[in-house]
C-alpha cells in the first residue's frame, strides 16, 4: 500500500495523535503498520527493543499500531544540548553534540540514513504512516526539511494536511499551505483534516464546500475536539493537558525546570483523579504539597543552576515533605555531580546537589539505554526504561529512605502496584487506578472518534 504522510499547517496541529489513530485503524483492518518520523525534535524519548533511543511520540504510535517500537521509526532525533546546541541521535544512538549550523552541514549523510530506514519499512510493512514536522512550507528551510519535503519528494506518499481550527484562521492556513507547496508535492495531497472542532458540526458544512471548490482539495474529515492526555510530545502539549480531578487525596508539586525532559512520566499522575499536579515554574512556598517531584532533565547542571538562582533549591532543601526524583531529578538529589567531559552542558563542571542522597554522580559515555523489568523499592517488580549518562556510585538504579526516594527508571509510576503502595504511604486513603486500562481506553476512544469522522475510503 502506498505510504501516507501527515503534515500540518503548523506545530501542534494534531499530527502525532492523528498518525497514532491511523496506525490503530489500519492495524484493526489487519494490516502490518509502521509509524515514521524522519526527524523529531524532542527531549521526550524512549528505549526500543533493540536498546536504541527514539522519540516518545513514535514509540506511542508503534504501541497503537501493535508493533514493537524500533529505531527505524525515528532515524534522526534532536535533543537540546547546552546553549543553542543539539544532541544528534542517529538510528537510536548518540551521534554527536553540535551546533545547528554544523548539523545542517551533515544533512546529506542524515538523508541517506532516513532513506535507508524508510525503504526498509516499505519492504517489511503493509503500510508506512509518516508524520511531518511543523509546517511543510517554511520556505527558508525547504531544502533542509527531512520530515516533510525530503519524504514527500523522495517517496511520493499520499499526503494529508491537518489544520487546527481552534487557532483561528483555518481557511488562510489551509490555502496558504497548499499555495506554497511545490507542484510535485501538491499533486499528492489527497485531502484536508480539520482538527479540534468545537460545537455543532453542521456549522462547517459550508466550510467544506469552500475548501473543496475554491482550494481544490476534499475535506477528509472534521474531527471534534477531544484531548488525548497521554504521551505529551512537547511543552505546549504539557501546558494544554487537562487533568482529571475527583476526590483529591494527594497534591504534587512538579518542579518544571527549563530543560524538563521525559515528562511523559507525568501522564499517569495527571490522569489520576485522586492526585492534583501543579507545575512549579518559579519560586513559591512548597509547604502545601504532599510530594515534591523532580523529573527528568536534558541538562541537569543548567537546571541545578536555575534552581539555585531562583530560590527553589533552598526551598526544597528545607522542606519536610516526601521528595521523589526521576533520572535527572534523581541525580540532583545526590551530594555531588561531576561532568568533566561536558556531556550535560557546553563546558565541564562540578555541582553540589541537594545532598539528600549520599552518593556522587559521574557523567560518562556511553549513554545507558536499557529497558526491562526491574526489582526496586521494597521488592516491587516494575517495567520501565533508562536513558542517562549520569552514573551513581552506590545507588545506580534507585534509592529509598523514609522521606526521599529516587530512581533512574522512567515509567516507574505507570506500574499500578508500586504507584498505589507509594501513595498509600503518603495518604492511606489513596485508592489508585489501572493506568494500563486507562491508556488503552484513551487510545481506543480517540481512534473511534477519528474513524467515525474520517473518510477512510479516500485512503483505502
Amino acid at each position: 500500500m502506498r505510504p501516507i504522510l501527515v503534515v500540518g499547517t503548523g506545530s501542534d496541529a494534531g499530527k502525532t495523535s492523528i498518525v497514532m489513530a491511523l496506525c490503530r485503524i489500519f492495524s484493526d483492518l489487519g494490516m502490518h503498520v509502521a509509524p515514521f518520523k524522519a526527524q523529531n525534535v524532542s527531549n521526550n524519548s524512549c528505549v526500543t527493543v533493540e536498546g536504541r533511543e527514539i522519540s516518545r511520540a513514535q514509540y506511542f504510535q508503534a504501541q497503537a499500531a501493535r508493533v514493537a517500537p524500533s529505531y527505524l521509526f525515528n532515524p534522526v532525533l534532536l535533543k537540546s544540548h547546552g546553549s543553542g546546541g543539539v544532541q544528534v541521535v542517529v538510528n537510536g544512538l548518540v551521534h554527536k553534540n553540535q551546533g545547528i549550523v554544523a548539523y545542517f552541514d551533515e544533512l546529506d549523510t542524515l538523508k541517506s540514513e532516513v532513506k535507508k530506514s524508510f525503504t526498509r519499512l516499505l519492504n517489511e510493512y503493509d503500510v508506512v504512516i509518516a508524520e511531518g514536522a511543523g509546517s511543510p512550507v517554511e520556505l527558508n528551510l525547504i531544502e533542509k526539511d527531512l520530515s516533510n519535503t525530503f519524504i514527500a519528494q523522495t517517496f511520493k506518499p499520499r499526503i494529508i494536511l491537518v489544520a487546527d481550527i481552534e487557532r483561528g484562521g483555518v481557511f488562510a492556513s489551509v490555502y496558504g499551505t497548499l499555495a506554497l507547496l511545490s507542484p510535485d508535492i501538491r499533486e499528492n495531497v489527497v485531502g484536508v483534516i480539520i482538527n479540534k472542532f468545537r460545537g455543532d458540526r453542521r456549522f462547517f458544512d459550508e466550510g467544506e464546500v469552500i475548501i473543496r471548490e475554491q482550494f481544490g482539495v476534499p475535506v477528509l474529515g472534521v474531527l471534534p475536539f477531544l484531548p488525548l492526555n497521554i504521551d505529551m510530545e512537547d511543552s505546549q502539549s504539557l501546558h494544554n493537558y487537562q487533568q482529571r480531578r475527583g476526590n483529591i487525596k494527594i497534591k504534587i508539586a512538579v518542579i518544571a525546570t527549563p530543560r524538563l525532559s521525559n515528562y511523559t512520566d507525568l501522564d499517569v499522575l495527571m490522569a489520576d483523579d485522586e492526585i492534583d499536579v501543579t507545575l512549579i515554574h518559579q519560586w513559591q512556598p512548597l509547604s502545601a504539597f504532599d510530594v515534591i517531584l523532580l523529573a527528568g532533565s536534558k541538562s541537569v547542571m543548567s537546571d541545578l543552576h536555575w534552581l539555585k538562582e531562583n530560590g527553589l533549591f533552598a526551598e526544597i532543601r528545607q522542606c519536610k515533605q516526601n521528595i521523589f526524583g526521576i533520572c535527572g531529578g534523581y541525580q540532583m538529589l545526590c551530594d555531588t555531580l561531576i561532568d568533566n567531559d561536558a556531556l550535560e552542558d557546553n563546558s565541564p563542571s562540578i555541582e553540589n546537589g541537594f545532598g539528600l542522597i549520599p552518593d556522587t554522580v559521574t557523567y560518562q559515555e556511553p549513554k545507558i539505554l536499557k529497558r526491562g523489568v526491574y526489582t526496586v523499592f521494597d521488592g516491587f517488580e516494575v517495567e520501565g526504561y533508562e536513558i542517562h549518562c549520569g552514573q551513581l556510585g552506590h545507588y545506580p538504579l534507585y534509592y529509598q529512605s523514609e522521606r526521599v526516594c529516587g530512581t533512574h527508571i522512567h515509567g516507574i509510576f505507570d506500574n499500578n502496584a508500586f504507584r498505589t503502595a507509594y501513595f498509600k504511604k503518603v495518604n492511606p486513603l489513596y485508592q489508585g487506578f489501572d493506568f494500563t486500562r486507562y491508556r488503552e481506553n484513551a487510545i481506543t476512544n480517540f481512534t473511534n472518534m477519528v474513524r467515525d469522522n474520517l473518510d477512510l475510503s479516500a485512503l483505502l
